[in-house]
């Protein structure tokens, strides 16, 4: 529907008002296309002219709006403002003259003819010199404008419009010291200028006078109160400081005024994502991308947003156009290479983190980022080099201390990765996660000073839960080693709560993907391989079951034998098949082969010229369907243990990983095992003769007959090394890392007992 004039002329004021004169003097101009002669539109599109120092045509606009109309007052003055503004005194005290015979305010008029403004001639620059002056700085020729702004202060020190371009350009260009003493004298000259106050809360602001600066923006709404970017700096200062709360409101307010203040969304939503609340920030980021599409950092940070909701592939979308409305932008690759990362995509991952780094090679924690993703691909020489670098680029960087002392402890280099963990609490005293992974190298016998740094550390109320979540586990450790099980209960209890709190998991997304994995098995079996038409080199040994439920020691055992390369964790079957085992891809022979392949070829180069590889990714259980479908000369061994063990000792232990969100609940970890009990039956069922079940306990109790029982499954010569384990250097990333490097022990699937008085019954039925 379109306007009438009233309406346009009410948008104007009202976008005026708002500090948007772009907005206004566009709405202005339209409305005189229609009417020339429309004296509102005439004063208010010379009310701009003034503010941007262009008198003679403000007097020229105010001129046209008498002429249709002198009986209104504030035409008058502001046309005898801008005579005076434009060094026309005799001009000025004429028309005050005239206004007085039509009968206007005389008091008004004195006020004007008696105010500085009025100086003496030759007081005031010459119109020319302030449009040369606006016109440099507009132009970004900042050189020049300096020039002009100080030749202007020096000869014309009372007015302001010299100081106010020279502190605008001091802090263009980051002399904000400087810069303030020009905004001062603005504010001394324009006590009642709004926008003045508003600079100078910029500037101090910059300087981190972050108190002076709220009160500067606070004096420039007591002036101006609809001044939107007042607001929104108020606001911003808030958030500095630490008031969220409050910075919410003014970013509100700032917004209420000026809709489309797109900056203000911006750190609304930033705020918004500071308090916790993302869906919030989410929408508010969305409405910055709504205002300006190609605003890089607004699609960064809701792709940010959204990869903490979990909205993983929304969140590349993000990441992606981000890339192509700036594609040099490293912050934009190392954000993309993070949700890659946890799609489970490291290949991707890593390339883009090593885009990132081309793009900015000085970029720490893009190489530290990059050093725990090719630690995850076993890529451990390069995966040092990596932290290394992170280190050598900031000294400081405490993460990349404890990390690399974490890889260290991996590869069972106890020394040296204690030493790192030292360094990491060193640099910073209060680094919990540091603390936490030196508990899991000791065994407490006394509460010696370790002890009491972990009890100062808890009792620290102003700790992050985070960090407090680390130390509930060490204490935990700690007062287990101890044998008090009740105070090591309250600690893992504590601890757990915090990391279900962070993981934001439920377990309806388990209960409805083992659902999919049972439904769509019968298309993958009509689909399996043919073993006559495949190349056999490597053979992976799939070895699965619950986490904590041994996996590790047999892969030790496994590995021991000359002729299997022990590769870990492997993260490539979810990779490249989860989508197929749960039916969210079409299945098809020609996709469970192209599985395969993409699988054998990261086992190839993880497989040191062996002709046998492990992998013994627990949750692989969980595809054992399609690992037969696409892999029928595979060895499948499921290591199976005492489920109140196996499920107490995923209780008690914090995983690095944030795929295992069942861990940090009793009540969850119960379920979770109940599902996994139930999926193994329906494998078993269905693949029986495929699967060598090995029997954790029996194991323990007799290591020799079943080691050897196992080695005769995996179609394996015997190896004598295989029943000392303990002695296999691999690395091994498990949280069985220091176990492992002792001999096989009985009597570790008791343990659980000691915590049966706190349960409640919550594992009644599982003690089988």
């Amino acid at each position: 529907m379109e306007l009438t004039i009233q309406q346009a002329l009410q948008h104007g004021v009202a976008a005026h008002n708002q500090g948007n004169l772009q907005k206004a003097e566009r709405i202005y101009q339209a409305i005189l296309q229609s009417q020339p002669k429309h004296p509102d539109a005439n004063h208010n599109l010379g009310l701009i002219a003034i503010a941007m120092g262009k008198s003679e045509t403000a007097l020229q606009l105010f001129q046209k709006a008498l002429d249709v109309n002198p009986k209104v007052e504030q035409f008058w003055l502001s046309y005898v403002d801008a005579l005076i503004k434009n060094n026309q005194i005799k001009d000025a005290k004429r028309a005050i003259k005239k206004a007085k015979k039509i009968g206007f305010d005389s008091q008004k008029l004195e006020a004007l003819s008696l105010s500085p403004k009025l100086p003496v001639a030759g007081k005031t620059p010459p119109q020319a010199q302030l449009d040369s002056l606006l016109k440099c700085y507009q132009a970004g020729q900042y050189g020049d404008a300096e020039k002009q702004a100080l030749s202007l202060t020096k000869t014309f020190p009372r007015h302001q419009f010299g100081w106010k371009v020279l502190g605008a350009i001091l802090g263009q260009t980051n002399r904000n010291a400087e810069a303030l003493t020009a905004i001062q004298m603005t504010v001394t000259l324009s006590p009642k200028d709004a926008e003045a106050h508003c600079n100078l809360g910029v500037i101090l602001q910059k300087l981190v006078r972050l108190d002076e600066a709220e009160a500067s923006y606070k004096q420039a709404i007591a002036l101006q109160p609809d001044y939107a970017e007042a607001h929104g700096n108020l606001a911003a200062t808030l958030q500095e400081c630490g008031r969220l709360s409050e910075a919410e409101a003014s970013y509100k307010q700032a917004i209420a005024l000026q809709p489309d203040y797109a900056k203000a969304h911006f750190n609304l939503a930033s705020t918004l994502h500071d308090l916790g609340r993302l869906d919030e920030a989410e929408v508010s980021y969305m409405q910055v991308i709504a205002l300006i599409p190609t605003f890089t950092d607004a699609h960064i940070n809701l792709g940010i947003t959204r990869q903490s909701l979990a909205k993983l592939d929304a969140a590349e979308a993000n990441f992606k156009h981000a890339i192509v409305l700036q594609p040099d932008y490293a912050k934009a690759h190392f954000n993309l290479a993070s949700t890659l990362h946890d799609l489970g995509r490291l290949d991707e991952a890593e390339a883009s983190y090593e885009q990132a780094i081309a793009l900015q090679p000085d970029y720490a924690k893009a190489h530290f980022n990059l050093a725990g993703t090719r630690r995850e691909l076993g890529r451990l020489d390069e995966a040092e080099a990596s932290y290394n670098d992170a280190i050598a680029l900031q000294p400081g960087y405490v993460a990349a201390h404890a990390n690399l002392g974490l890889m260290l402890q991996e590869l069972g280099r106890l020394d040296v990765a204690e030493a790192r963990y030292n360094d990491a609490i060193a640099l910073q005293p209060g680094y919990a996660k540091a603390y936490h992974y030196l508990t899991t190298m000791k065994k407490f016998l006394t509460k010696d000073d370790q002890y009491s740094k972990l009890q100062e550390l808890y009792r620290d109320e102003k700790m992050p839960e985070e960090q407090r979540c680390h130390i509930n586990f060490a204490l935990a450790k700690a007062s287990e080693d101890l044998e008090d099980f009740e105070q090591a209960f309250t600690h893992y209890c504590e601890g757990n709560a915090l990391r279900k709190k962070f993981l934001n998991y439920n377990i309806s997304q388990d209960v409805e993907l083992f659902s999919q994995l049972q439904s769509s098995y019968p298309k993958i079996e009509k689909n399996a391989l043919d073993i006559g038409n495949l190349a056999h080199q490597p053979t992976p040994v799939f070895i699965v079951g619950m986490p904590r439920s041994g996996t590790t020691l047999v892969e030790q055992i496994i590995s021991s034998h000359s002729n299997v390369t022990g590769a870990g964790e492997l993260s490539f079957v979810a990779q490249y098949g989860g989508f197929i085992a749960r039916g969210a891809t079409s299945i098809s022979t020609d996709a469970i082969h192209k599985f395969r392949e993409q699988y054998l070829s990261k086992l190839q180069n993880l497989s040191n010229g062996n002709l046998m590889v492990t992998d013994k990714m627990p949750q692989n259980f969980r595809y054992i369907g399609l690992l037969a479908a696409a892999f029928p000369e595979a060895k499948i061994v499921h290591v199976k243990r005492n489920p109140a063990a196996v499920c107490w000792a995923n209780y008690k232990q914090y995983f690095k990983s944030n795929g295992l969100g069942y861990c940090y609940d009793l009540g969850d970890v119960v379920r979770y095992h109940k599902l996994y009990e139930s999926l193994m039956a329906f494998w078993d069922t269905a693949l029986g003769k495929r699967i060598y079940t090995l029997d954790y306990e029996r194991l323990t109790v007799n290591q020799t007959d079943e080691t050897h029982k196992l080695i005769t499954y995996l179609d394996l010569d015997w190896d004598e090394k295989c029943l000392s384990p303990q002695n296999n250097r691999r690395r091994v990333t498990t949280a069985s890392n220091v176990q492992v490097r002792d001999k096989v022990y009985q009597g570790s699937s008791q343990q659980w007992k000691h915590y049966k008085p706190f349960l409640k019954g919550l594992f009644d039925g599982l003690d089988d």
